[in-house]
């Protein structure tokens, strides 16, 4: 058992992103890895849910948090809030099934796909979000996700 267990607890159901926001940096000084990675995802997870009209289509909350999760990384990495206003415009153009899909399809990793990669946050991939949901996408879809992200069927 984690000797954080109490905190780790307190912030699964968190929804306040300023609070967040303080474990994130708390525990980033006091190199309490195992917080900062569990408040970040929660960070991400309750960004995500404001994005999106419908919350029970679960590719499209999983797809916002991949959205969330990079949006964060840049504005972070940068020093400046940073959006994925070509994605965001896709997604309200062709929806979030064909942007996902077309993310997979293409012959080399997004931006995005690497960022993640270096951030050991690959679950948060579009190609991790096909492989969750394969009853969604096509087979050639599935194929492409699972070739990108090196996994055996």
């Amino acid at each position: 058992m984690s000797k954080y267990q109490k905190i780790l607890q307190v912030i699964l159901i968190c929804n306040d992103e300023i609070k967040l926001m303080n474990w994130i940096s708390n525990a980033n000084r006091e190199n309490a890895v195992e917080v900062e990675d569990a408040a970040r995802r929660r960070l991400i997870e309750v960004r995500a849910t404001k994005d999106i009209d419908d919350l029970n289509d679960p590719v499209v909350l999983d797809f916002w948090k991949s959205i969330s999760a990079l949006e964060r990384e840049l504005s972070e990495e940068r020093g400046k809030t940073i959006r994925l206003s070509r994605t965001r415009q896709k997604i309200n153009r062709v929806g979030v099934e064909k942007t996902i899909a077309d993310l997979a399809l293409q012959t080399q990793p997004s931006e995005g796909y690497n960022l993640l990669k270096a951030r050991g946050m690959l679950d948060l991939s579009a190609e991790a979000v096909i492989l969750r949901f394969p009853e969604r996408f096509s087979e050639e879809v599935l194929a492409a996700a699972r070739q990108r992200l090196d996994v055996k069927t």
